[in-house]
């Protein structure tokens, strides 16, 4: 199978998308449907539920903000974490309940959960409420899905098994008028013994650097401020297209678009995080000087079990080599704490490193056994109580550098884009600097989704507070 799908195709879909609203017209006589999109999980997932909701809207369907009342509910799903996976189990024997109330609500799941066969079979015998159920390969065929379901069909599954395709054109409605992002690549060619992403996402697959960067500038014109570009592995973007095109390259491509905007990037792998990418960043005045590098662990026996490709010692090296290059950059990772025979002492490896890069923040988990993963058959002998103990260490480490790092920018005037209003002190905003920290700000003048000058008056452990200033 092509990994691009046929423009054909897409024009089938576009089809289905009228058959589906003639139906919904003569269904919905005095309203109009409603559904309720849910995203759990990365970004790629909510770049996911963008497009779900872009071919929902073609169809006729408004959004609601909850499930209950909704005519129809799609939650997307994650199968990174156990924790995620028990979530969308439990919501939907909600949904179950308010089906009960809705007997013609369209129940669907969808994502990287229920393109493991364990977890859709486990679907089908027991929440026989669902009507649709589909992989991550097949998400452009939800407008035929759609239509089969509104026709009369009680329950459609597609969990196709595939390396993974590329599907351009979808709509997308967009949960945000200023922040954007754009997936440049899908799935995963490296296969960390801990991770089910390339079984469920597929093999790595770059889209075409000038259907990429069009995407980005429509959107500048538009009026975006912010742009994430989105990849597993972001850093082999080109690695599988003809072509002499590479990560770097589509970041100087991306910041010689014309207006005023800034470009974030994620996710980022240590093995293939190279100087041309530290060098890129540095030229490119719309790049922010902040790195998602995730480590998982500071034990090299550990990152060897975890199939990493890299050690500690090369690790620091893009580190110190980014700080020369940017003194201010900002570091962000993951860390699994807890992996199959990983000791105290592994653990105290891993403290050690995070106090010696210093990150702004870390998103810190217990390690959860993955069906299907290599580290699954790994032996685990530490009790799970142990590991939450080693956890709660590491976030109070981490908490104190975040800290300490927050002091730091006290005086400093920054440029904040402003994307929400503040949930804990009534009267302010709350937007994100260039080295992704919250900042919190009364900002008469300004309004949501617009850059300013900030001066950054105190320091809390979670975000920084200031004024407007002028430069």
């Amino acid at each position: 199978m092509s990994k691009l799908v046929l423009k054909q195709e897409i024009l089938e879909q576009e089809q289905y998308i009228l058959k589906c609203k003639n139906l919904l017209q003569k269904q919905f006589v005095h309203k109009n449907p409603v559904c309720y999109v849910h995203s759990y999980g990365c970004q790629g997932n909510v770049a996911d539920g963008e497009k779900i909701k872009g071919m929902l809207s073609k169809m006729g369907y408004g959004f609601s903000d909850k499930a209950e009342g909704s005519d129809m509910v799609i939650f997307n799903t994650c199968a990174v974490r156990e924790k995620a996976q028990n979530r969308v189990l439990g919501n939907l024997g909600m949904l179950i309940h308010y089906k009960d109330k809705n007997p013609n609500m369209i129940i669907g799941l969808c994502g990287c959960m229920v393109q493991q066969e364990h977890v859709a079979n486990k679907i089908k015998k027991r929440f026989l409420g669902v009507n649709l159920v589909f992989g991550t390969h097949v998400l452009h065929k939800l407008p035929e899905m759609v239509y089969k379901i509104l026709e009369g069909q009680k329950r459609v599954y597609d969990t196709t098994e595939s390396d993974g395709v590329i599907a351009e054109g979808l709509p997308i409605v967009r949960d945000s008028k200023f922040k954007a992002s754009v997936p440049i690549s899908y799935g995963c060619n490296n296969f960390c013994t801990y991770c089910i992403v390339p079984y469920v996402r597929g093999r790595e697959r770059s889209r075409d650097m000038d259907v990429v960067y069009n995407e980005v500038k429509d959107l500048v014109k538009s009026g975006c401020k912010e742009i994430t570009l989105l990849g597993q592995n972001v850093n082999s973007y080109g690695n599988d297209l003809d072509s002499n095109v590479n990560f770097s390259k589509l970041l100087r491509e991306i910041n010689d678009i014309d207006g005023d905007f800034r470009i974030r990037f994620m996710t980022s792998h240590p093995k293939d995080a190279t100087k041309e990418l530290i060098d890129t960043m540095a030229s490119c005045e719309k790049v922010c000087k902040h790195l998602h590098l995730p480590v998982q662990c500071g034990s090299d026996k550990i990152l060897k079990a975890m199939n990493r490709k890299y050690n500690t010692k090369q690790y620091m090296e893009i580190v110190n080599y980014a700080r020369e290059k940017m003194p201010n950059i900002s570091f962000t990772s993951d860390i699994i704490v807890g992996f199959p025979g990983e000791t105290y002492e592994d653990f105290k490896l891993t403290l050690e490193l995070v106090k010696k890069v210093k990150y702004s923040s870390l998103f810190m988990f217990i390690y959860s056994p993955r069906k299907g993963t290599k580290a699954e058959l790994m032996d685990d002998f530490i009790p799970k109580e142990e590991k939450s103990k080693w956890l709660m260490e590491l976030i109070d480490c981490q908490n104190d550098i975040s800290e300490m790092a927050h002091d730091e920018y006290v005086g400093n005037i920054e440029k904040v884009l402003f994307d929400d209003i503040s949930k804990t002190n009534e009267g302010m905003l709350s937007g994100w600097t260039d080295s992704h920290l919250v900042v919190e700000c009364k900002c008469d003048k300004i309004k949501v989704g617009e850059f300013a000058d900030v001066l950054i008056t105190k320091a809390h452990r979670m975000a920084l507070i200031g004024e407007l200033t002028t430069k």
